[in-house]
């Protein structure tokens, strides 16, 4: 038996097995790597559902949580409200019956009312237009915060009824008082991070357009005598709906007309 040649032969096989071993390893770490690099972004991925949305702020925004309270209204505050028959209910909300209707334009702006809100209700320069309902014969205001809107907040907002000829007849107004900011300012989700998890959840529908975008704050703690707010992105698409993401979290916000509830 020649040792040496089968010494050869085994050390040649060896070296084969090595190459083929080596050849399999860099071709699974190149496969590895086009797949991380073919990966489409956020952009290609709307882009190939054709949906448009708005230039998207370029800097880091920081905000903070806030806290708040309901105000508890009072016969002197009562007093203050002119042409008008106001009664407080369960403390915190205001109803009014105004003496003299407020006739307002079929073609309705916001600005219509600007005045008659800062002259006539409580606290008028702190709340902003939020929508006009045919459905509902309502016209709804929001409170806000250095012009951060509290979203569908019902311990801070005004809503008017409209009668048959078009007239503001009455409302009802709720306040938060004692806002406090709870935490120091840190970085918030950049906006195309929250239109990524709206596409992932399928929220935003192909060839749809996200047409505004604006960042308020929505309740994400309620108790009775308080509450907790976090800094959250509204997405309008199309001009008509209205989506909202947690700005820290990353969680989709649903509304309705009692409560929040988020979407995981």
């Amino acid at each position: 038996m020649d040792w040496s040649k089968i010494k050869t032969i085994f050390i040649i096989t060896f070296l084969i097995l090595d190459v083929y071993l080596l050849y399999q390893f860099l071709k699974n770490r190149d496969a590895n790597k086009y797949e991380v690099i073919t990966e489409a972004s956020v952009e290609e991925k709307l882009k190939a559902d054709e949906i448009q949305y708005v230039d998207l702020p370029k800097a880091v925004i920081k905000d903070q949580y806030l806290s708040a309270k309901p105000k508890m209204f009072n016969k002197g505050d009562i007093a203050k409200l002119k042409g008008q028959m106001a009664t407080v209910k369960d403390g915190t909300t205001i109803e009014s019956v105004l003496e003299k209707p407020v006739q307002i334009s079929s073609k309705f702006e916001p600005s219509d009312l600007s005045s008659f809100i800062k002259d006539n209700l409580l606290y008028g320069d702190h709340y902003q237009f939020w929508e006009k309902s045919n459905k509902l014969n309502t016209i709804t205001y929001f409170q806000e915060n250095d012009n951060y809107p509290f979203y569908e907040n019902i311990n801070g907002m005004i809503t008017f009824k409209i009668n048959s000829d078009n007239q503001i007849v009455s409302y009802e107004q709720t306040y938060l008082e004692e806002i406090d900011k709870l935490t120091a300012k840190e970085e918030i989700l950049p906006p195309l991070k929250a239109i990524e998890t709206l596409h992932q959840k399928g929220l935003l529908k192909p060839k749809s357009k996200i047409t505004k975008i604006e960042l308020g704050y929505s309740t994400i703690i309620q108790l009775a005598a308080s509450q907790v707010l976090a800094p959250t992105w509204r997405f309008v698409v199309d001009d008509k709906d209205s989506l909202f993401v947690n700005a820290f979290e990353g969680q989709i916000i649903q509304f309705n007309s009692d409560e929040k509830k988020s979407v995981e």
